[in-house]
């Protein structure tokens, strides 16, 4: 991924609070910003190489499309973002509003997308969604938007409708959906990634000459990434940036900092 500086980034989450209409959102969107800063500047400071902004906080998620005045926050935030630090960001609208997140990137400046479903079809608790390659893709070219595709394989927190080789999927996900990285992540939030699976994701990436990145979705750890990031691209890192290990709190820079300096 040519927008970063480093052969092996690692993107750090900046997990946003409930935004409007979300059941726990308390109003205040000054404070919104406020966290979001803190967080993206603890990020920066402590060396990471790019940072994912999500809607973390808005669960119950819409499986598909969100509402307009949730798109208008994030794409709110995402300049918020863009004006706070000088490093790649990108955006991931849960739960699969991959279109969505293509129109804040393009209209703001971000380098990339994370899409969680993007071919195929998974079971979540959202019920079942649908990838929209299809979309996403077209979207991007009318848009006239430089903007990386950041899919998942096997997203987290759902399971497939049928089992199938996981060759034959990166596989698809890659050459028929157009992924421009494939994201390996754990079971949940903070899960570790499954090696054996990782293992042959990338033997399967290789022995077929596709030229994408792979990167390391979930439970990336100071003690793991030596071995993970020599075997993977970069990697996406929220929860063991965070105060005390806990997802929803925010960043603590020394936890960055012991991160960034356990990368071979």
């Amino acid at each position: 991924m040519e927008f970063f500086d480093t052969d092996t980034p690692v993107i750090g989450m900046v997990h946003l609070p409930p935004l409007s209409d979300a059941p726990n959102f308390e109003g205040d969107r000054t404070r919104i910003r406020e966290r979001l800063c803190r967080d993206a500047s603890a990020l920066e400071t402590g060396g990471i190489d790019g940072i994912m902004l999500e809607n973390f906080g808005d669960a119950p998620f819409y499986p598909g499309r969100v509402p307009r005045h949730v798109v208008a926050d994030i794409a709110a935030l995402a300049a918020t973002l863009r004006e706070q630090v000088s490093i790649p960001f990108g955006v991931n609208v849960l739960r699969n509003d991959v279109r969505s997140a293509i129109g804040i990137a393009a209209a703001t400046g971000g380098a990339f997308v994370r899409a969680n479903v993007h071919t195929g079809a998974r079971l979540t608790d959202q019920g079942i969604v649908e990838g929209t390659a299809h979309e996403t893709l077209r979207l991007r070219e009318r848009l006239d938007a430089d903007v990386a595709i950041l899919a998942d394989l096997d997203v987290k927190h759902s399971a497939p409708l049928a089992r199938r080789p996981v060759e034959g999927t990166l596989s698809e996900l890659i050459e028929r959906g157009g992924a421009n990285a494939v994201i390996v992540s754990g079971a949940g939030t903070g899960e570790a990634v499954d090696g054996d699976v990782l293992d042959r994701v990338i033997e399967h990436r290789d022995a077929r000459g596709l030229d994408v990145p792979i990167l390391i979705g979930s439970g990336l750890t100071p003690e793991t990434a030596p071995e993970l990031l020599s075997l993977a691209d970069g990697a996406i890192v929220g929860t063991a940036l965070k105060r005390d290990g806990e997802t929803t709190a925010p960043v603590d820079e020394r936890a960055v900092e012991r991160l960034v300096a356990s990368i071979p």
